[in-house]
């Protein structure tokens, strides 16, 4: 998924909605050539864009730069949310004209009322909802009943901001009510991976790095930048880790190392790591860059305990608790391993922890905190709005770094600004080790 480049009504701070007034910049065409040379070295299958000028300026700039002559086909369920009696007003006129709707929007939009020309009041996020929930399942119909071993295949979407945010919600099976906890920002990239069952995989969500900085632009409030720890030898073999205490190998030296060039730059006041080997040498490494910044270590965020399965290969596995094994792959919230631990209740320590973290943070301040799959995974859920049984909804690769925002303080709703990020390892997909926890 990619949203369009920076637009004529983003520069002027004007609602686009709809209405087709809205042109390129030539910031917005140089993001959009960026992102297509981000991409040249996926194959892509089909092309879908907005109608809208923006958007279908930015998908032709793109696959030019993409380079293998694809053309976008024009897709109306990609179509921007209709604001239509705000469409070419200014913010400030919004807020100035219509201060109770404007309020509303920004605070609680699925309950947003507007009125059209013609008299008639309609919610747009509803309307936007449905018209994402047919674009899913569009989506999803060629895979299914298609053979397991069929050839995967790329789509790209270029859209707008609401829009995308409102399929991000459809294909996570989220309501309208948490639409404000995602970000898509201009240009961005968004990696989605469906399955022929209905199963979807968070793999990245709005990747900047090929525009030039390494996060997402940062506001006001609280910001966490949450990285899982580099690779293991563990990780590589696919051994289940758990609370073993597996230290980093060389790649996973490396991938610390990048995380620390990718984060160079971010400005961070305090960090923490669980107390495991594997990411307190990630967040050192990190911290390499930002001398003077303490390192805090808790047991809060320590690894999910596998208990008996620790250091055992799924196939050992599989040929002594085969039925437990297959819960965990499809109802991971209804296993408990032997003498191990459940989702629940690393969900319940390492978002307590999350919590005490975010609360201990003055307004303004950006904290450091490096974990692992399972603990990463429970709070990116959480703060999603999803349940412990969805972790394998969220990918976190080695090395991956994921951004919450807090821009309403540490008592406010939490923003996913960025997910999986892991173009400072090489690209934008991740190909980290996919090995056990």
């Amino acid at each position: 998924m990619v949203r369009h480049g920076l637009s004529s009504f983003n520069t002027e701070q004007r609602i686009q909605g709809r209405d087709d007034l809205s042109c390129l910049t030539e910031e917005g065409f140089r993001q959009a050539r960026a992102t297509g040379a981000a991409l040249k070295d996926l194959a892509i299958d089909a092309a879908l864009t907005s109608p809208l000028r923006r958007a279908l300026d930015t998908a032709s700039a793109l696959l030019e730069t993409q380079g293998q002559g694809l053309v976008a086909t024009a897709e109306s369920l990609l179509l921007e949310i209709d604001l239509e009696p705000w469409s070419g007003l200014l913010r400030q006129e919004v807020k100035e004209r219509f201060p109770s709707e404007e309020q509303g929007w920004r605070t609680a939009p699925q309950d947003l009322e507007l009125c059209r020309a013609d008299g008639s009041r309609y919610n747009p996020l509803a309307e936007l909802m449905v018209q994402a929930g047919t674009l899913r399942q569009r989506l999803l119909a060629p895979l299914q009943g298609a053979a397991a071993d069929a050839a995967p295949r790329t789509v790209l979407l270029v859209g707008h901001n609401a829009v995308l945010r409102a399929l991000v919600l459809q294909l996570l099976g989220l309501p309208a009510s948490h639409f404000r906890r995602l970000r898509i920002d201009n240009a961005s990239i968004s990696v989605f991976n469906l399955a022929g069952d209905g199963s979807v995989q968070v793999e990245s969500l709005n990747g900047c790095g090929h525009l030039g900085g390494s996060l997402p632009a940062k506001g006001s409030g609280q910001r966490l930048v949450l990285v899982r720890h580099g690779e293991t030898d563990w990780n590589r073999q696919g051994r289940f880790q758990g609370q073993i205490d597996i230290p980093l190998n060389a790649n996973g030296q490396a991938q610390a190392e990048a995380a620390a060039q990718g984060l160079a730059d971010v400005h961070l006041d305090r960090a923490y790591t669980s107390a495991m080997a594997r990411p307190r040498q990630t967040a050192e490494a990190i911290l390499r860059c930002h001398p003077g910044v303490p390192l805090t270590s808790t047991r809060g965020l320590v690894e999910i305990g596998h208990g008996l399965w620790e250091g055992q290969l799924e196939a050992e596995i599989a040929a002594s608790w085969p039925q437990l094994l297959a819960d965990w792959k499809v109802r991971p919230e209804t296993v408990e391993m032997p003498e191990g631990e459940t989702l629940q209740q690393v969900w319940d320590r390492s978002l307590a922890c999350w919590q005490t973290i975010v609360a201990g943070l003055r307004c303004d301040e950006t904290a450091l905190v490096v974990a692992h799959d399972a603990v990463n995974k429970t709070i990116l859920c959480a703060l999603l709005g999803l349940a412990p049984g969805d972790i394998w909804a969220i990918k976190q690769g080695n090395g991956g770094i994921s951004v919450i925002d807090y821009p309403s303080g540490a008592s406010g709703d939490p923003v996913v600004t960025a997910l999986n990020l892991t173009h400072h390892l090489g690209g934008v997909l991740d190909r980290t080790a996919a090995g056990a926890l």
